[in-house]
């Protein structure tokens, strides 16, 4: 995987991030842009999570375009409680995207980022792909994924994840009819199971819709 530094701006000033690119001059089929955990908690573009999504995404033909939210590494600002950072990850997309296809993800904190932002560009702009991972749903409103993208989202979580129980996951899954994939013992960070969560990923990439 071939990566690059981007020099990218949002609401709240500097955005640092790096994108990934297919090595052999392999052609491009999208962009994916990842969003990462917490920013309060640790969470950062390079959280072994969001690398490991972004190599699938690299594998599966996108560029993966991972960055830091306000306030976290180089990037300008201050957290926002999740309100100025969908729209930082709104504005990477915008930067990035040059009417390419647009795939979103995210992990944790930054799952329930993807949704807002995903709830915003749905319909505005040519969505293939939404993936979900460690979805905080008891911490934060995760938006409803619209009901024709639903298909198009992958929803990842682990079995004994202790900071987003798997049940609360369920409990906003269900109205939508949304599955969910469990990694069966699997927790927050999937320590062990990094494989098995890129591989997931790489067959969902592969799903044509």
């Amino acid at each position: 995987m071939q990566t690059q530094s981007l020099d990218l701006t949002g609401p709240a000033g500097a955005i640092e991030a790096v994108r990934g690119l297919p090595g052999g001059g392999a052609a491009v089929r999208g962009v994916a842009v990842i969003a990462h955990p917490h920013p309060l908690h640790g969470g950062t573009m390079d959280n072994k999570v969001v690398q490991t999504l972004a190599r699938a995404f690299v594998g599966a033909g996108f560029a993966a375009v991972r960055f830091n939210f306000r306030g976290v590494g180089a990037s300008q600002g201050r957290y926002d409680e999740g309100r100025g950072e969908v729209q930082d990850m709104l504005a990477v997309v915008r930067q990035v995207a040059g009417g390419a296809p647009i795939a979103v993800a995210g992990f944790s904190f930054g799952a329930f980022v993807a949704s807002r932002a995903l709830e915003q560009l749905w319909g505005s702009g040519p969505v293939t792909h939404a993936v979900l991972v460690g979805t905080a749903a008891t911490h934060f409103d995760v938006a409803t994924v619209p009901e024709a993208a639903r298909e198009r989202t992958l929803v990842i979580h682990g079995e004994h994840d202790d900071v987003v129980p798997l049940a609360a996951v369920l409990d906003w899954a269900r109205p939508q009819l949304l599955p969910v994939t469990v990694v069966p013992g699997g927790e927050h960070f999937f320590h062990g199971q990094l494989p098995l969560l890129k591989s997931l990923v790489a067959r969902h990439l592969q799903a044509t819709f």
